[in-house]
């Protein structure tokens, strides 16, 4: 996991200059068959070396391919509303996950892991036919110093805060938020799958009704500080002891999270020029990936040292301050 979770360190980067550079279409269609192969392969190995490395090009595939759809989006000069435009991407990213969330639970607690494999590989391998609609967009040569200048300013420097921070609870989520169910609701693997995934069908909702509010500067960045404070609000309630006041907090959180991802692609789409937002977005990728590595180690030692409820507690603070320090930022600068 660690090899999968830190391969965005490494490749945000390159596979941003590749889409900048070269072709986001092929980026995608070799990102889409490495995922394929390599759940192929995890399906039929039992050597943990193996196992690992598999992990590390399933990581480097999914990472090409969240950059390259980011990129895809960011590159398009068709004229849309970008509240819809952004809104979309975030709402079909978080369907997707809530459905694979969902499936994948019915799937491992009715049936097994290894059909669970077999599908996804499937569903990849037919996917790889539908990149050959993609258009391509238009590449340019982009020297190292213009992404140096892209990104070390002020008004870059300053979202990059925002990203770290906000990307710190999802190391939470990713190492206590399952034994924290089991423990403190006593829940099985198939109701843990129905409290994780159903939530967040409400993030894909919330991500929708941005796409659905006609783009206003000013109300966004309002929308998204309240965004913001729900979330970390939500994070927190969420370790209540009734299960079904939890779940209703959960969704809370998860209804914030939505419309953060919606607003945190759309500032991201202003930070840079159409030419190296490729190379420029990818960085802030590290950052973000910086902000998993960091939680997943602190959340964790925090968990399983302390109490797991603790650490939604402190996760659900940090976004709360957050928000007021995007406040801040949002006057200082304009994004």
């Amino acid at each position: 996991m660690a090899c999968y979770a830190a391969a965005p360190l490494i490749f945000s980067f390159p596979a941003g200059w590749v889409n900048d550079r070269f072709s986001i279409k092929r980026a995608v269609q070799v990102a889409v068959l490495l995922m394929g192969l390599s759940i192929l392969l995890i399906s039929c190995t039992k050597i943990f070396i193996l196992m690992a490395l598999i992990f590390l090009f399933l990581g480097i595939a999914n990472n090409i391919l969240d950059v390259s759809a980011n990129n895809y989006f960011f590159k398009d000069q068709r004229e849309m509303d970008q509240n819809k435009k952004f809104g979309l991407l975030s709402f079909w990213l978080a369907l997707g996950i809530a459905a694979g969330t969902f499936f994948g639970g019915m799937l491992t607690h009715y049936v097994n892991f290894k059909a669970l494999f077999y599908i996804y590989a499937l569903m990849l391998f037919s996917i790889f036919f539908l990149t050959f609609k993609i258009d391509e967009e238009q590449t340019y040569r982009v020297s190292i110093r213009e992404y140096k200048l892209s990104f070390i300013n002020r008004k870059t420097i300053l979202f990059a805060v925002i990203i770290l921070i906000l990307t710190l609870h999802w190391g939470a989520e990713g190492t206590v938020y399952s034994p924290f169910l089991k423990e403190y609701f006593g829940l099985n693997n198939l109701q843990v799958s129905l409290y994780i995934s159903l939530p967040l069908f409400m993030m894909a909702l919330s991500a929708f009704l941005f796409s659905s509010l006609k783009y206003d500067l000013r109300k966004n960045k309002r929308l998204f500080l309240i965004a913001m404070f729900a979330s970390g609000l939500g994070l927190i309630l969420m370790v209540n002891k009734n299960i079904y006041l939890s779940f209703l907090f959960r969704v809370l959180h998860e209804l914030g999270d939505g419309f953060i991802g919606a607003a945190v692609v759309l500032y991201m789409s202003r930070l840079f020029e159409k030419k190296n937002i490729g190379g420029s977005s990818g960085i802030l990728m590290m950052i973000m990936t910086c902000g998993h590595i960091i939680g997943a180690l602190a959340f964790s030692f925090l968990g399983f040292h302390v109490g797991l409820h603790l650490p939604f507690i402190v996760a659900g603070c940090l976004l709360i301050l957050n928000a007021f320090y995007g406040n801040y930022v949002f006057r200082v600068e304009n994004y």
